[in-house]
Parts: C-alpha cells; structure tokens; sequence
C-alpha cells in the first residue's frame, strides 16, 4: 500500500509539473489534455503491468524534449526513475504476496485406536517419513493429570489439547507440564523423528531413519520451544491417539476451517489385543480405570469389562465413519485392520500414504519391509522394533487358553462381526493354522 501511495503522488507530481511548464493550454486531439493523457498512461499502465507504461514514457520523453531549464529536467528524471523503483518493488511484493497464498495448507492425520491394537507401529509408518511431524498420545498428559475424571468427562479436554498440537500451538502444555519443562518431558518423545532430527536435533538430518534408542542418547537436551519450531516446519502433523472413544466427540475438528483433517482407524482383532493386554497390565491399569472406572477393573471380569468398553468404542466408531455419514466426513475416514498391514505391509502403507497425500519413498519401503521380516516378539509396552508382524499378529492362537477365548468373543462379538473377524467355537478351530479367522475386507 506504500509503493501503490508513492506512485500515485508522484505521477501527480509529474503531471503538475509538465501541466506548469507545458501543457497548460495545450489540448490533447482526443480532447484530453496533455496532462490528463500522461496522468491517465501512469496510472492505467501501473496497474495491468509495467509493460504497459512504454507507451505513456514515448509521451512523457516527447514532452521532456520540449522543456527549457536543464535543471528541471535532471529533477524530473530523478522523478521517473524513483517512479520505475517503486512501479518495480509493488509488482514484486505483489508477486511474492500470491506465492504465499499457494502455499498448501497442512494436513493433519488423527490415528485412532486403542491401547495393544498395533497402533505404535502404524505410528512409527508416519513418524519416519520426512514429511511428517508425529507426536504419539500426547493425550497421556491429559489423562495423568485428570486421572480422577472418566473417558467421557476428559474427550472434550483430550480434543482441545488435539487441536492445538495440529496447529502447532504447543502452549496447550503448560497446563499439564512444568513451566520448567524440557522436550524430553514429552511423553514418548523420542518416537517422533521430527524431534530427533533438524530444527529440534541437529544430530540427525530428516532424510534419516532413525531409532528411538539413538534419539533419547542425542537429542533429550533440547528445550521445549523447539516442539513448536519443528512443529511448523512440516506439511503433515501426524498424531497417534487411543483416547477417544467417539467419533462424534470430533466433528467440532472435522469442521473447522483451520484444520484439514484425516482419521485412519486402526483395529486389531480383540482376542489378540487381549492376550497383549495380559502382558502388559500394570502399564495399562491407570488408563483402565479411567476408561471403565476403577470398581470395574477388580476380580475376574476386570479385563473383560475394559475390553468390552473397548470393542463397543470401535463399532460406534466405525459406524460413524462409514454408514449415513455427514457430508465433512466424505473421504476422510479410513478403516484399517492391523492384520492386514501385518499380511501386507508395502500395499497398506501405500494406502495409507496416499489417503494422507504422502510419498511412498523408496528409502521408507525398504525400512517398512525390514521393520516387520525381523525376528523380534513386540510384547514390550510401546515395541516398535523389528519384529516377525505376521507371525507376532497370530501368537494369541498358540498361547491363550480357549477359555478366555470364548469370553472375548462374548463381550466383543458384535464388534469381531462387523469388522470381518471369525469367531472359534473350539480349541481345535484355535489352533488351527489353516483355517483363517479374517474376512475378506468386502465382506464387512
């Protein structure tokens, strides 16, 4: 608006000065007069391009020729080349003004589901990718603070603290964190690459796959404030988050303006995520509680009481995403089985890559091949590294006695129907490697 300013007046400084030595009373044929010709090329010609001017200098230039006083001519020329510096700088901020509004806006990837259904792993698919800044359940925080408070009471405070991460506003922390916090204070921070590689670690470089193992060595020194730095610096904001348990409790994101908003949701078969469950039960016990209330989590039926609460979660989410949906949500659900990444890894990476307009690297398929043809069990809290996934995805039929099995079944049996998985009516259908318990995706 300055330059636009500057050039107006000294177009009309221009003009005044040729209409006092000049064109006074000197008519244009067109019935313009000089200086409304000049004023009239000036001001036209600046706004469509700075080409358009040529013909209004021809006149200008005609008109100086004419003048008397050398002096006055060296001031008009000085006039006219401050007017092609400003003419000059307001094309150029106009031009850089439009590459700004080209840029795209991010996109933010929600990965919903539930506590050992494989969602570290299909995190760590976006974490590694040089695109992506990921933070894994930074929802934790919430929840250990509120402890006191039920699953229902906490999603509204779990969606705002959601939201601000996807916009990169890191200041959502200060009311679960220390004023004195430091990046590593971040739950599970070290799974994310974005903070362990430039401008949150100058360890690593973006490109690079890098370990949790090695990021925690390097990178826990860093301040909090570069969470945000790194944060804005990327075109995709993943979040992995097993802390809601409706849908409908994120409709306020899918329709706001400011965030364009994709959800993968991941299930796993609930017989194996309860046999997982087993295995890590103290790590999970607060979260239970919160989940079912902690009355619910004693005695025998504890587990399958937070199971059932679990699998019912999954049916009303998946309902919501896929039967009568809203028209903001064409497009951006995505249901995924995590034993068909397991039986597939390269094809449903190159799925979920492009339901979130990623590339599928050369370098990330060859890391997503190796990561689950390895020979390691997964049965750690939060265990991302290389593991036999196929094999590590079926162990429960081995394992777990066929009582418990037909417990599952009966709590979860409406989510296991409706998301393609075959029930057992027998220890020997159990163990029985050539029957397949997963429908076909189009059989649900």
């Amino acid at each position: 608006m300055p330059a636009r300013l500057l050039t107006l007046c000294c177009s009309s400084i221009l003009c005044q000065r040729l209409h006092t030595t000049h064109f006074r009373s000197s008519p244009h044929p067109s019935g313009q007069t000089g200086q409304g010709k000049i004023h009239h090329c000036l001001l036209h010609g600046r706004r469509k391009s700075p080409l358009r001017l040529q013909p209004c200098l021809r006149l200008f230039f005609r008109s100086l020729a004419t003048m008397m006083k050398p002096r006055r001519m060296q001031m008009l020329l000085i006039l006219v080349v401050l007017l092609f510096l400003l003419i000059h700088f307001y094309f150029l901020t106009c031009s850089n003004t439009a590459s700004l509004e080209l840029k795209p806006s991010p996109v933010h990837i929600l990965i919903l589901s539930s506590w050992r259904s494989g969602s570290s792993f299909t995190g760590q698919l976006f974490s590694q990718h040089p695109s992506v800044f990921y933070l894994m359940e930074p929802a934790w925080h919430v929840w250990v603070t509120m402890y006191q408070n039920s699953a229902k009471v906490l999603h509204m405070a779990v969606r705002d603290l959601v939201r601000s991460v996807f916009l990169c506003d890191m200041s959502v922390f200060d009311a679960y964190m220390s004023s004195q916090k430091k990046k590593s204070d971040l739950f599970q921070w070290e799974k994310s690459r974005a903070l362990c590689s430039p401008p949150a670690c100058d360890f690593f470089s973006r490109n690079d796959i890098i370990t949790a193992g090695n990021c925690r060595t390097l990178c826990g020194r860093y301040s909090f404030s570069k969470v945000e730095e790194a944060c804005k610096t990327y075109s995709h904001v993943a979040i992995k988050e097993v802390r809601f348990f409706d849908l409908k409790v994120l409709y306020p994101l899918l329709t706001d303006p400011s965030l364009n908003l994709k959800i993968i949701h991941l299930v796993r078969d609930p017989r194996a995520v309860f046999r997982s469950r087993e295995n890590t039960m103290a790590d999970l016990k607060r979260d239970s509680d919160i989940v079912v209330g902690s009355q619910k989590t004693k005695g025998e039926m504890g587990p399958y009481n937070t199971m059932q609460e679990i699998c019912k979660s999954h049916v009303e989410i998946y309902k919501a995403g896929s039967q009568a949906i809203p028209s903001f949500l064409k497009d951006r659900y995505l249901l995924v089985r995590y034993e068909d990444i397991v039986r597939d890894p390269l094809g449903k990476a190159a799925q979920m890559y492009r339901f979130a307009g990623l590339h599928f690297t050369p370098e990330l398929q060859k890391w997503v091949h190796n990561i689950t043809h390895g020979k390691g069990k997964g049965e750690q809290a939060f265990d991302t590294g290389s593991r036999d996934a196929l094999s590590t995805s079926e162990a429960w039929r081995n394992t777990f006695p066929f009582e418990k099995i037909e417990k599952v079944q009966s709590v979860c049996k409406d989510a296991m129907d409706l998301l393609g998985y075959r029930l057992v009516l027998s220890e020997e259908e159990q163990k029985d490697a050539s029957l397949d318990l997963l429908f076909g995706q189009n059989k649900f």
